[in-house]
């Protein structure tokens, strides 16, 4: 399938965190055979690529979940009254379009709904507004009881609304969950690259499960991986729109971002090192960047006595938003800087990462 469909496929799938099952489905039909699949008891997926060697294990990581919401209670009137998964900042909440999945699993579309602007005084103008203050209409009326009739209840997942597109820049697509479905599709596209070429490693394609309520599944795959190397595949911010340095090198067309900084660790300096050495002699662009937060690999590079771990991240446009924009020849670029990787990290290289 055609890497454009891929990520249209992820980006649209239902799935916060706790509730990943659709992406684990297209995962697991995506890899097919060509791999050995297990599960941790969480739900991670882990898939296993043998090479010509056993080591070094090479895990790359990428986390299924998205930032969605979860019903908290259901009022008398039948509001929804609503709890944030992952970290939402709320002026991007109200008027938000989302879908509540039931256990029947029926998909139930509503409106994030405030006090309109009207009804304001002139101070609570003046504040952001609160989630708690928030709720969802998912169209309860007088003659029509939504408690009742949607068997919605506390505990249901909720996603936000956002349809896939290519933009009038045909390079660019806009879509939801971007963080994390592009690093799920570039595990894909990743495997469709070394399937049928020898590497002198053993390759591990992790989709992680409850990234963004604590790096949960990234700790429980790599206890199942015990890697000797780790990397997160994920979104980086771009710098590239007004109110940020023009100037930024992190920007949609900056190439692969390779972390040097984040909340949760600070990469292996040698490791960094060898990828930044081989982008350069492949003529691959990338940048260097930093970000508040963290990546699966906060959790991995503590694993067992510690691996060697390096995030590398697609330049996105509003992240934990409804919509996001990535470039495809930002995923190109990355997709080309990790098959080098796995066609170029043998033991020797890995023992030079180690000294």
């Amino acid at each position: 399938m055609d890497r454009i469909e891929i990520l249209k496929e992820l980006s649209e799938a239902f799935g916060i965190s706790g509730y990943e099952e659709n992406v684990i489905n297209l995962l697991k039909k995506h890899f097919g055979d060509r791999v050995s699949i297990s599960r941790d008891r969480i739900g991670s997926v882990i898939a296993r690529k043998v090479g010509k060697s056993e080591r070094p294990k090479i895990m790359f990581s990428a986390h299924m979940d998205e930032i969605g919401f979860m019903v908290k209670e259901i009022t008398k009137e039948g509001f929804i009254k609503f709890l944030p998964i992952g970290g939402w900042w709320a002026g991007n909440i109200p008027g938000m379009k989302v879908r509540i999945r039931t256990r029947k699993g029926g998909d139930i579309p509503g409106v994030v709904g405030l006090k309109p602007i009207h009804e304001l005084t002139p101070e609570e103008r003046k504040k952001l507004p609160e989630i708690k203050d928030m709720y969802i209409d998912v169209g309860g009326s007088k003659n029509f009881n939504s408690k009742e009739k949607l068997d919605i209840r506390p505990g249901d997942p909720i996603v936000p609304e956002g349809s896939f597109e290519r933009m009038a820049n045909s390079n660019l697509l806009v879509g939801k969950a971007w963080d994390d479905r592009v690093g799920c599709a570039l595990l894909i596209s990743l495997l469709d690259n070394i399937a049928g070429d020898e590497h002198p490693n053993t390759v591990y394609l992790v989709g992680s499960v409850q990234e963004e309520v604590g790096l949960r599944g990234a700790r429980t795959s790599a206890y199942a991986v015990e890697p000797d190397i780790g990397f997160a595949l994920d979104v980086s911010l771009s710098r590239d729109t007004p109110g940020n340095d023009g100037e930024a090198a992190e920007r949609l067309g900056g190439g692969a971002s390779v972390l040097v900084y984040d909340s949760t660790m600070i990469p292996h300096v040698k490791l960094r090192e060898f990828v930044c050495d081989l982008a350069e002699a492949n003529k691959i662009p990338y940048h260097l960047t930093s970000i508040k937060g963290g990546y699966d690999t906060g959790t991995i590079h503590l694993t067992k006595f510690g691996v060697p771990c390096l995030a590398l991240g697609v330049p996105t446009r509003y992240v934990h938003s409804s919509s996001g924009i990535i470039s495809l020849e930002d995923y190109d670029n990355i997709l080309e800087l990790i098959t080098l990787i796995v066609k170029s990290l043998d033991e020797k290289v890995l023992n030079q990462i180690l000294e």
